[in-house]
C-alpha cells in the first residue's frame, strides 16, 4: 500500500514537472522562427547576429558551431549581453544546463524571473529592430539619464 502511494506521488510529481517544462518551453517558442530564418538565409542571419551584437563573423560562427540550432545561438548571445557574462561562459552554462530550459539558464546567470530583462527574453527576439522593442519606454522617447545634446546647460 505504501509503495502504491509513493508511486502515485512520484507519478504526480513527474507529471507536474513535465507540464511546467512544456509551459516554460512555450515561453521561448519564438526561437524556432530564428532557426527557420537561418535555414532560409544563413548568411543574412549571420550578418544580422553580427550587427545586432556588434561582433565579427568569426565569433558568430563560433557560437553557431557550439549550439544545435541558430535560435540557440541568438539566445546565448542575448543572455551574455543581459548578464554581462562572456559568450564562452554562457555556452558552458548552456551545455551543462540545457535540459533545464532557457528560463533556468537565465536565472542561473543572474536574470531574475519577473524582471524587465526576463520579460524581454520571453517577448521574443530583436534581430530586426536592434533591440528597440526591449528598450525602456523613457529611453525610446529620449528621456534617458545620459548627457545628450543641450543637457546640463542652462536655458
Amino acid at each position: 500500500m505504501k509503495t502504491q502511494k509513493i508511486s502515485l506521488a512520484g507519478a504526480c510529481l513527474f507529471l507536474l514537472l513535465a507540464i511546467s517544462a512544456v509551459a516554460a518551453a512555450a515561453d521561448f517558442d519564438w526561437l524556432k522562427d530564428f532557426s527557420v530564418q537561418a535555414q532560409l538565409d544563413p548568411s543574412g542571419f549571420k550578418a544580422r547576429l553580427a550587427t545586432r551584437f556588434n561582433i565579427g563573423d568569426a565569433q558568430v560562427s563560433a557560437v553557431l558551431s557550439n549550439v544545435p540550432d541558430p535560435g540557440d545561438a541568438y539566445m546565448v548571445m542575448r543572455l551574455g549581453e543581459m548578464s554581462s557574462k562572456p559568450t564562452e561562459y554562457v555556452i558552458e552554462q548552456y551545455k551543462s544546463r540545457k535540459h533545464q530550459g532557457w528560463g533556468a539558464l537565465a536565472k542561473s546567470l543572474g536574470i531574475k524571473p519577473g524582471s524587465a530583462e526576463f520579460h524581454a527574453l520571453k517577448q521574443g527576439g530583436d534581430l530586426d529592430d536592434n533591440g528597440s522593442k526591449h528598450k525602456d519606454k523613457g529611453q525610446e522617447k529620449g528621456q534617458g539619464h545620459g548627457k545628450g545634446k543641450n543637457k546640463g546647460k542652462g536655458k
